[in-house]
């Protein structure tokens, strides 16, 4: 296999190095705050069979990558819902099962591999929480210094979880958004690896695994694909996968996916409405959704459009509502952006066929923010009061 970055934007291809994360010509554009201009994804040629390895699919070889077990998550089948609902197909994709309890571990796991393979040891990166204490945990697995920008705001288990995995931890006193703007001043002081979603190619192609994944899982690719969009790259890393899949005809078409936004953090579906990125300041129960300024943003929207997708939005009640909903029918308590994607279901269910085959990503652990899962249980025992 070859791989090769080519530019989302101008198509120009480029040898992968660790000194490039954005098109030289296209990044030239880049204006301040707005998404990232130029974003870089892994061109693949060569041959893939049926009976391909996950790591045929990826630009480092496996020997370079940690000693932890990411991936291969379980595919729930909720038969309560099921019932419930009346939609015999549907399924779960559980990546709160992953070592550090996230989704985002399929981006550390490939970004440590990359580092390793080219002796780099010291890697920095913004986070709401979950990227941080991934990229700590599978930093720690690999032996690695990370250096982590995170806002005031992130729940504590998770800033917890990142110091117990040996973490260089920064607090913000701002947003995500200003978290991510002094990563980037460290990264262009010291020299280090950056991690920051979007930026770092490899956070992007780390997270199309998800996409092989269900197709090995199903058999096929799902009709449906629900799943929360906060700066849009774990959507682009789905619409990746599939791209990868159809590019050597393993699958047909590309499911329809839905981007599923909290109502107070919707900068993608605005976009698409208003055609723009307008910088609103975001605000949500569900912190790992939690941006401003989408930093993969034109190049979550471009795909939305050009393979039909859709996105919807759910408010703060919804997601805790679908939160709980999960935990008491399903058995599966995720946090509120993993219930983020099911409260998108819910509300879109009427329009979808009832033997179509859907997936809902749930991508964290519910114990990396229990505050929030207390909010709705509060909620419910004051209601049983009354």
């Amino acid at each position: 296999m070859k791989f090769r970055y080519q530019c989302s934007e101008c198509g120009e291809c480029f040898e992968i190095t660790p000194d490039l994360y954005t098109c030289p010509r296209c990044g030239l554009h880049q204006g301040k705050d707005e998404p990232l201009r130029g974003i870089l994804e892994v061109a693949i040629k060569g041959k893939i069979g049926e009976k391909f390895n996950m790591f045929d699919f990826l630009p480092v070889e496996q020997e370079y990558f940690p000693p932890i077990p990411v991936g291969n998550t379980k595919l729930w089948r909720p038969t309560n819902i099921n019932e419930k609902y009346n939609f015999p197909n549907l399924c779960i994709k559980d990546d709160g099962s992953n070592p550090t309890g996230s989704f985002k571990d399929r981006a550390s796991y490939l970004v440590a591999a990359f580092a390793k393979k080219h002796n780099i040891n010291d890697i920095v990166l913004a986070s709401t929480g979950n990227a941080g204490s991934s990229m700590a945990g599978v930093g720690a697995a690999a032996g690695m210094n990370i250096i982590l920008f995170l806002p005031k705001s992130a729940p504590e288990a998770k800033m917890v979880q990142a110091r117990q995995y040996g973490a260089e931890l920064i607090i913000v006193d701002g947003s995500y958004d200003d978290a991510y703007e002094l990563s980037m001043q460290y990264h262009e002081q010291h020299g280090c690896m950056s991690r920051n979603t979007a930026h770092q190619p490899m956070t992007i192609e780390g997270k199309k695994t998800v996409s092989i994944e269900l197709f090995k899982d199903l058999g096929r690719a799902p009709d449906y694909l629900f799943v929360a969009s906060g700066d849009g790259v774990i959507l682009s890393g789905i619409y990746k996968g599939f791209r990868d899949l159809m590019q050597f005809d393993l699958i047909e078409k590309m499911p329809v996916i839905y981007s599923v936004q909290a109502e107070n953090s919707n900068a993608i579906f605005r976009a698409i409405n208003d055609g723009k990125f307008d910088g609103k300041k975001a605000h949500t129960v569900a912190d790992s959704i939690c941006v401003d300024i989408p930093k993969n943003g034109y190049h979550a929207v471009r795909q939305l459009k050009e393979y039909k997708g859709r996105c919807v939005c759910v408010s703060d009640e919804e997601i805790l509502a679908a939160q709980k909903e999960l935990s008491s029918d399903a058995g599966l308590f995720t946090e509120p952006a993993g219930a983020t994607a099911f409260a998108g279901f819910l509300k879109e269910k009427k329009n979808l066929e009832n033997n179509a085959s859907i997936a809902i990503l749930t991508t964290g652990s519910g114990l990396k923010d229990i505050k929030s899962a207390m909010k709705m249980n509060n909620i419910l025992n004051k209601s049983r009061q009354d």
